[in-house]
């Protein structure tokens, strides 16, 4: 899941806490993919337990090329657990 932390009806933080507070979405991966270089919240998604956390580059292409790249590494590179 990709999560913006600067939406403009809920802060993304908060959709983060009740998204590990979930038991049917607390496995998913969260990879926060926002504007914010603020150093608490970088701090405070990690604490959340998000997976990764990526500044939105500003150019547009720069923006398309990441976010193909988080796809491969989800899709391609990482390991998750297995099923239980």
């Amino acid at each position: 899941m990709l999560l913006d932390l600067k939406m403009p009806k809920v802060d993304g933080l908060e959709v983060l806490r009740q998204i590990k507070k979930s038991d049917e979405l607390c496995h998913t991966p969260v990879v926060v993919l926002t504007s914010s270089k603020m150093e608490s919240d970088l701090i405070t998604s990690y604490d959340l337990g998000v997976n990764a956390y990526v500044v939105k580059p500003v150019e547009f292409e720069d923006f398309v090329k990441a976010v193909k790249e988080l796809g491969s590494f989800w899709a391609i590179l990482n390991e998750p657990p297995l099923e239980k």
